[in-house]
């Protein structure tokens, strides 16, 4: 067969999905897998906001195109919610609906950033956040952070440390996913600060702001609206990932150059997910209760289990195991892991020094479950 054309290098650099190397062997696992390497949850949206509350009488339109910004209806309510939960001055025109975080975070990057220039990644990281700036033809740089910083001083430092004149932006996640770390106000406002003396944008994941276990989420765009792009979304707080609904808080003027990338890249998400969206936000609260103390629930059996730090918020767990590795290295660590039926995700999608690393997410099964894949991973570990 003649082959296709060539492929741009800068494609071929992007990562793969993370779990692409034992995908043949788990397709063709026979036994019960745990899967703990995604980061979804095993519960279904609250009633009144499924697919199949919805209905064409109640909502005509649902399967049509809707404004490119998003449901205008979603859009002030999102803007109520962002004013009273997260402190940021909001309007309709401040909120872009967007296709689940990933859009959103798309667009952030494409709007602040030209080919060639680099954004910091607080590491470590969430792992698609890595290809998305690759993708813009933008350089991440990686900034060791949740593990090794301890104040305001030091996150800072840690900043400073990888700065250069390229440097157009820094991505802060709080609740982090992987490293479970919540960051205090102090060290947010210090940060927030730095990228104002050095004229960065600043791009704040919060998709976990509703899962914290200790500590309290703080949005960073309360010290530094003006360079802020806030970034949140339905699939993590209440269950909906399918749905592909995120939304992006930033000022009007930069709304309005997000609009366009989203516009030329995804247009707008899902009608229909948007309408279910604004159901959770009215329906939800008492799902998010629910959800979040299962979530505590399993994340702290589990980081008992592995003889690590109960997590202070969202739905993983950051584990080292280096004392377990062979000289197959991570992957042959993941490949026994597999055989005893859990699936783990590698820490080095998360970050290049963090090749010791596995990321777990303990919301991906009911408590139940995740306390029985995790006791055969402490086994494995030899701390059970």
């Amino acid at each position: 067969m003649p082959k296709p054309p060539r492929i741009a290098p800068a494609v071929d650099a992007i990562p793969g999905a993370i779990f692409s190397p034992l995908a043949g062997r788990i397709a063709a696992s026979r036994g019960k897998l745990y899967p703990l390497h995604v980061g979804d949850t095993w519960m279904e949206p609250a009633i009144g906001s499924r697919m199949q509350d919805l209905s064409v009488d109640e909502h005509p339109g649902m399967h049509r195109y809707c404004d490119t910004q998003g449901v205008p209806e979603l859009l002030d309510a999102l803007a109520e919610k962002v004013r009273a939960r997260n402190g940021i001055a909001a309007g309709r025109e401040s909120i872009l609906a967007t296709a689940g975080a990933t859009g959103a975070l798309a667009a952030a990057v494409d709007l602040c950033s030209e080919p060639g220039e680099e954004v910091l990644i607080l590491a470590p990281f969430w792992p698609l956040i890595r290809g998305i700036v690759q993708s813009f033809h933008a350089k991440p740089v990686e900034v060791p952070f949740f593990d090794r910083v301890h104040s305001a001083d030091d996150a800072v430092a840690a900043v400073r440390e990888r700065l250069s004149p390229r440097t157009v932006a820094l991505y802060v996640s709080s609740p982090s996913n992987p490293s479970a770390r919540v960051l205090p106000a102090g060290w947010l406002e210090a940060l927030a600060e730095f990228a104002r003396e050095r004229d960065l944008w600043l791009l704040s994941d919060e998709v976990y702001e509703d899962y914290v276990y200790r500590g309290e989420h703080v949005s960073p765009a309360r010290f530094a609206p003006e360079r802020t792009l806030s970034v949140f979304s339905f699939s993590k707080a209440y269950g909906m990932a399918g749905n592909r609904v995120g939304y992006l808080v930033a000022p009007p003027e930069v709304v309005a150059a997000a609009r366009k990338v989203a516009t030329h890249t995804f247009y707008h998400p899902p009608t229909a997910g948007q309408w279910a969206a604004l159901r959770a936000l009215e329906l939800g609260a008492p799902w998010i209760s629910q959800a979040r103390d299962a979530y505590r629930l399993a994340g702290d059996r589990a980081a008992a289990m592995l003889g690590i730090d109960a997590p202070q918020g969202g739905t993983f767990l950051f584990v080292d195991v280096a004392e377990r590795l062979d000289e197959r290295g991570l992957w042959g660590f993941l490949e026994d892991c597999l055989d005893d039926g859990v699936l783990l995700a590698p820490g080095s999608s998360c970050g290049a020094d963090y090749s010791t690393f596995v990321r777990l997410c303990f919301s991906a099964a009911p408590p139940e479950a995740i306390a029985e894949a995790v006791a055969r991973v402490a086994k494995r570990l030899g701390r059970i």
